[in-house]
C-alpha cells in the first residue's frame, strides 16, 4: 500500500494501527524465510539530479527476477513518466530498478520485472483456507517507518520487514474480486505484501483494509490465490505452489515418534514371529535330517546283511568245491565271498552317524539380503514421500529416484559418507537459498532429507565453507579417495554448528527397488 500524498489516503481505506505481536503458533523460521522474498516497492520522482520519495508499498518474488504487488501500488508510475520503481530487498546491500510487465486493476495485481538481480522465490499454498486459521502479514507499513523517523536514504536501503498476525475470517470476500478477510493489522505500505500461513506459504496478496474510527475492530483483505493464479498464468509466470497442509515440526516429530514406535513394535513382533518360524523350520529340517539318517543307516545295515549272507554262501561254496578238488571253481567262489564280506564290513562301518544330522539340516535363504542383514539396495530405487512423518513447506511431495552404489555413490554423481550404520551428505547449491542434509539408511531403505532456508548471511557462510581448505569449490562426483570423503564429512559437521537444530523441512522417503517413471516435459 503506497504512502501517497494526503489526497489519496481516503482511497486507500486504511486506518493506522498499532502492530500486534506475532503469534507463537507460527514457526518463526518459516515466517522469517518467507520474509526474505518480500521487498519494498518504492516510487521515486526524478528531477534532474534530485530525487523525491513519492510513496511505497510491498511486494514479493514469484520468480527470481519478478515481483508481485498491488496494481494501486504502481498506478502512479504508469501515469507519471518521471517516476521510477525501486525494488528494495529485506537483506543484503543491493537495490534494483524495475518496470511493470503486467497490470490488472480489476483484481489489484501488478507484476514487476527486475532490471537485474535475483530474489528468493515465495511459495503459494493452493489449498483451502480455514476459518480462524492463523496468518501473518509481511510488509513495510509506513506507520513504523514514520515512528522510527526514517528518511529517504533509509527507505531506499535494504531493511527488515514488519510482521503482524491475525486470523482468517472466512465467508466474506469483497464484491469486486475474490479476497481473503483476515484480522492481521495492516497499514499504508503493507499493500502488495504477502499474507502467509504458519509454514510461510503465501495465501494471498494484501490489498486493502477496513476503515475504523478507533473503536471498531480492523480487518484486512488479501487478493486470493485463485485470483493470483489466473493473473500469473496470463502473465506467463509459473509459480511455486503446494497443496500439502501446514503442520508444525512438533506435530511432525510426534507423528514420527508414534509411527516409529508402532513400527518398532511391529518389527519386534515380526522378529519374534520370524524367530519362532525359524525355530519351527529348524525343528522340521532337523526331524527330516534325522529321518534321512535313520533311513540311510537302516538301508546300510540291510545291505550289509545281504552282502554278509552272500559272503557266507560264497565262502561256504568255495570251501566245498575245494574239498571236492575243484580248485578253479573254489577260487572264484572264495574270492567273491571275500569281496562280499569286505563290502558288508564297509557298509556297516561307513553307515551315516547321527552326528551328521546337523550337516544335513537345510534352511531357505532370505533373498536380496546381504551379510549384515541389510537389503541389497544396489541399483535403481524409487523413493516415495511418507507424508505422515514429513513436514513440507515449500517442496513438492514427489517421488524421487535413488540409484545406490556400494560405497555410497548416489545417482552416479553424489558421494555420501558413512556415519555409523547410515550414509549422509550435506549440499550447498551455488545460487539457491537453501541448505540440504540427506541421510540414507541401507538397513531400512529410509531416506531422510532435511532442508534449511537460512538468511543471506548464513548462506554466505555456508558457501564460504566450500572455499576453505584443500580442494576448494563445489564437491562434485563420486570417489573413495580420502580427500573427497574428508571434505564431505567436514562439511556435514560444519553445517551442524552453523545451522539451527530445527530445519524448515524434513522429508522422509521410503525406498523400494524400481525405476522412476519419466515425467512429461509439459508437466
Amino acid at each position: 500500500m503506497t504512502a501517497l500524498p494526503r489526497r489519496f489516503a481516503p482511497i486507500l481505506g486504511f486506518t493506522l494501527a498499532l502492530l500486534a505481536p506475532v503469534s507463537l503458533h507460527a514457526e518463526q523460521q518459516d515466517i522469517a524465510a518467507a520474509a526474505r522474498g518480500v521487498v519494498r516497492v518504492a516510487l521515486v520522482a526524478t528531477d534532474g539530479s534530485d530525487a523525491y520519495f513519492v510513496g511505497h508499498g510491498s511486494g514479493f518474488a514469484v520468480a527470481p527476477d519478478k515481483v508481485l504487488t498491488n496494481a494501486h501500488v504502481v498506478e502512479l508510475a504508469r501515469e507519471e513518466k518521471n517516476l521510477v520503481i525501486g525494488v528494495i530487498p529485506s537483506e543484503g546491500t543491493k537495490t534494483y530498478g524495475g518496470r511493470i510487465i503486467a497490470y490488472s486493476p480489476g483484481n489489484d495485481l501488478a507484476l514487476i520485472q527486475l532490471e537485474e538481480g535475483r530474489l528468493p522465490v515465495s511459495t503459494f499454498y493452493a489449498g483451502a483456507v480455514t476459518d480462524g486459521q492463523h496468518v501473518t502479514a509481511i510488509g513495510y507499513p509506513g506507520t513504523v517507518d514514520r515512528a522510527q523517523g526514517l528518511g529517504l536514504k533509509q527507505l531506499v536501503q535494504p531493511l527488515a520487514t514488519v510482521k503482524t498476525s491475525g486470523n482468517i475470517s472466512s465467508g466474506r470476500a469483497s464484491q469486486s474480486f475474490d479476497t481473503i478477510l483476515h484480522t492481521a493489522p495492516l497499514a499504508a505500505g503493507n499493500s502488495g505484501g504477502p499474507l502467509a500461513d504458519d509454514c510461510g506459504r503465501v495465501l494471498g496478496v494484501n490489498s486493502f483494509g477496513s476503515v475504523s474510527d478507533g473503536n471498531d475492530a480492523e480487518f484486512g483483505f488479501a487478493v486470493s490465490w485463485r485470483e493470483v493464479a489466473s493473473f500469473l498464468r496470463q502473465a506467463g509466470v509459473s509459480s511455486l505452489h503446494s497443496v500439502v497442509p501446514c503442520r508444525s515440526m512438533a506435530e511432525a516429530d510426534a507423528a514420527d515418534a508414534s509411527i516409529t514406535q508402532r513400527e518398532s513394535q511391529m518389527t519386534e513382533q515380526k522378529s519374534r514371529a520370524s524367530a519362532d518360524a525359524r525355530e519351527q523350520a529348524v525343528a522340521r529340517a532337523r526331524d527330516a535330517a534325522e529321518r534321512d539318517v535313520i533311513t540311510a543307516r537302516e538301508n546300510a545295515m540291510a545291505g550289509a546283511a545281504v552282502l554278509l549272507a552272500l559272503a557266507v554262501l560264497g565262502l561256504g561254496a568255495g570251501g566245498l568245491f575245494y574239498s571236492q578238488g575243484k580248485e578253479r571253481k573254489s577260487t572264484w567262489f572264495l574270492a567273491g565271498g571275500g569281496v562280499a564280506l569286505l563290502a558288508a564290513l564297509g557298509l556297516f562301518f561307513l553307515r551315516p552317524s547321527f552326528s551328521s544330522v546337523d550337516e544335513r539340516v537345510k534352511l531357505p535363504e532370505d533373498k536380496n539380503v546381504v551379510g549384515n542383514g541389510a537389503f541389497a539396495w544396489t541399483g535403481e530405487n524409487v523413493c516415495k514421500v511418507d507424508l505422515a512423518r514429513s513436514r513440507l513447506t515449500v517442496s513438492q511431495p514427489n517421488d524421487i529416484g535413488l540409484n545406490w552404489a556400494d560405497g555410497g555413490c548416489v545417482n552416479g554423481d553424489t558421494q555420501y559418507v558413512a556415519s555409523g550404520t547410515v550414509w549422509q551428505r550435506a549440499t550447498v547449491p551455488d545460487e539457491a537459498n537453501y541448505v540440504t542434509s540427506s541421510q540414507f539408511d541401507p538397513a531400512t531403505g529410509t531416506l531422510r532429507v532435511q532442508r534449511w532456508l537460512p538468511d543471506l548471511d548464513t548462506m554466505d557462510k555456508a558457501r564460504a565453507l566450500l572455499k576453505e581448505g584443500p580442494g576448494k569449490g563445489p564437491i562434485k562426483g563420486c570417489g573413495s579417495n580420502s580427500e573427497l570423503l574428508s571434505r564431505i564429512a567436514t562439511l556435514q559437521s560444519d553445517m551442524t554448528t552453523l545451522l539451527p537444530a530445527q530445519p524448515n523441512e524434513r522429508i522422509i522417503y521410503h525406498c523400494q527397488k524400481g525405476r522412476l517413471a519419466p515425467t512429461d516435459p509439459a508437466d
